[in-house]
């Protein structure tokens, strides 16, 4: 039989017993009333989704000019979000200018000098300097990464107006007239004209059972279309993929093209958008995506007011179409971290598998295509696969919107045949050199595309052609360098713009862009140990940007080796 001991119960004295206790009170971030009602009055009957920070924070920056820490606490208590959640989002993109407690307000007024490759070799940084030192204090003028417009370099922006081959003259002049919203081109395709020339009768017949989903698959499949945004992934293929998994299904538009050099999309986006909308609401049709979300750069404010005014025309029926602006992250053009910054976090790269197009956006299985992909899927149903093939040169197929800017006299979107040599494009499509200027090397694919020397322009420009040289055409962007610039500072300059734009989830690119730069600045490079920093990189990054990000570093070493005394 058990016992039951009685317990000692013994009452020990706190050691401030007797003292009177302090009134508690409430711990954490309190919520500014004043804020708290800003900020309920700029939403008002908005949804307040997790999905929708981002839109949300867009709101207070178009407002404000700047988010405080008092707007960042009251928006998070709106969208019941913790603070560091809100907090870690708007911190990651650049275009949100966050204010932290105590510190002054921000000018009302941002002036952005682009800083990236083709902007830097017509005088973007002397621009900048002359800028900070005349706007007075009402301005703030500061470096910004490519803003698609390489063809009108230097470009700069004022407020959400951008000045083409701009000036101290045209930016102070802009300042002083307030002039700070986007100008929309008169001459773009709108509804009425696109549907006169047979737009949407298309869609209409896929819709109506006029023509199967088969049939657009194997025109895609036997015109061999591919991803344009720079992956080169067989579109038809792509579908067919997202098809073989189970529903609900989604689809994302990748109109985030933030590759230095690249500006294709903005051209078509910004003069024949429903020729684009069209080959997404038939890519929606037929893997029966019921809702389609439109990632925009947010460096395309003329762009977004030209969709959001033609959307409003659109034919009834098929998908819900969001339209969601990005915030100035670089990354977010990695499908995978776009997903996740459609879904209102930091765009930071998934790991892989599972691929987008079996858990994609909200956990659905997701088709994502680049704009210039969708552009091209009407024209390719419509016209037949032997159309398309028709084009193309030196053994190549299909047509390449190439972006091409730099030392040539004409830059800009050339339309050209697949496997065109950069000798001929320059000749043909660019009127040739500018005055005074001897072609030395070529940009092939962007910023992480690679350096080529001119004594390789016959190199034919297209998927699978570069890669044996350590290169790839990507999205297709040339940027011409001439016997006046050195490859040394442009490469510099690519290196500075992944380190900047490095997400920061992985030691080998976060670092290892960091180090590359410094090593890089110095006035002898260590090409041994920026190859062994290159192949840590290339190896054991997540993603796309930190493996690609050392090509024009390797390819200077490898192909320019007078840079080196050699």
């Amino acid at each position: 039989m058990n016992e039951h001991h009685p317990i000692e119960v013994r009452h020990f004295e706190h050691p401030g017993a007797g003292r009177k206790r302090a009134k508690p009170t409430p711990k954490g971030r309190q919520v500014d009333p004043t804020a708290l009602a800003e900020i309920e009055a700029l939403l008002g009957d908005k949804p307040r989704r997790r999905d929708l920070l981002i839109e949300h924070l867009h709101l207070i920056q178009d407002r404000y000019h700047q988010i405080s820490a008092a707007h960042l606490a009251a928006l998070a208590e709106l969208m019941k979000l913790s603070f560091a959640e809100v907090f870690e989002t708007a911190t990651f993109y650049a275009h949100f200018d966050i204010v932290k407690e105590g510190d002054p307000d921000l000018p009302p007024l941002t002036v952005r000098v682009c800083d990236s490759l083709t902007c830097a070799l017509f005088g973007s940084e002397k621009l900048l300097a002359e800028l900070q030192s005349s706007l007075g204090p009402s301005v703030r003028a500061v470096r910004a990464p490519c803003v698609g417009l390489c063809d009108h370099a230097p470009a700069v922006e004022v407020g959400h107006n951008f000045l083409l081959k701009a000036d101290r003259n045209t930016v102070e002049s802009a300042v002083k007239a307030k002039d700070t919203h986007p100008h929309l081109p008169a001459d773009y395709v709108g509804y009425d004209a696109y549907v006169a020339k047979g737009g949407y009768e298309l869609l209409r017949r896929l819709r109506a059972g006029e023509i199967d989903k088969e049939t657009i698959l194997k025109a895609l499949d036997d015109g061999g279309l591919r991803g344009l945004g720079g992956a080169g992934f067989p579109a038809g293929r792509k579908w067919r993929s997202v098809i073989g998994e189970p529903g609900p299904r989604l689809m994302a538009v990748n109109a985030d093209e933030g590759e230095p050099g690249t500006f294709k999309d903005r051209v078509y986006l910004d003069s024949d958008p429903h020729r684009f909308l069209e080959g997404m609401l038939i890519g929606a049709h037929v893997v029966e995506a019921a809702e389609v979300y439109i990632y925009l750069r947010d460096e395309y404010p003329i762009s977004r007011e030209i969709l959001i005014r033609e959307m409003a025309k659109l034919p009834p029926g098929g998908p819900v179409i969001h339209l969601r602006r990005g915030a100035g992250a670089y990354i977010c053009g990695e499908e995978s971290s776009l997903l996740e910054s459609v879904e209102g976090k930091r765009g930071l790269p998934r790991h892989k598998p599972p691929y987008p197009f079996q858990v994609g956006l909200f956990g659905k299985p997701t088709l994502i295509n680049n704009v210039e992909t969708l552009f091209w899927v009407r024209d390719i149903v419509e016209k037949g696969a032997a159309w398309w093939k028709s084009h193309g040169r030196n053994g190549r197929v299909g047509l390449r919107s190439f972006s091409v800017s730099g030392r040539v006299n004409k830059p800009g979107m050339k339309l050209a045949p697949a496997g065109i040599t950069v000798r001929e494009l320059i000749a043909e499509f660019c009127g040739g050199m500018q005055e005074g200027h001897e072609f030395r090397a070529y940009l092939p694919g962007g910023a992480s595309g690679g350096i080529l020397p001119a004594s390789m322009g016959d190199i034919p420009l297209d998927f699978g052609t570069l890669e044996k040289y350590g290169c790839f055409i990507g999205s297709a962007a040339i940027v011409v360098l001439s016997d006046k610039d050195d490859v040394k500072e442009a490469a510099l300059n690519l290196m500075r713009f992944f380190e900047d734009e490095s997400c920061g989830q992985c030691t080998p690119c976060r670092v290892g862009t960091q180090k590359a730069v410094n090593l890089m600045t110095r006035k002898s490079w260590d090409r041994e140990l920026l190859g062994e920093l290159s192949d840590a990189m290339r190896d054991a990054s997540i993603c796309g940007l930190g493996q690609a990000a050392s090509n024009p570093l390797t390819s200077v070493i490898k192909y320019f080796p007078e840079e080196f005394g050699a």
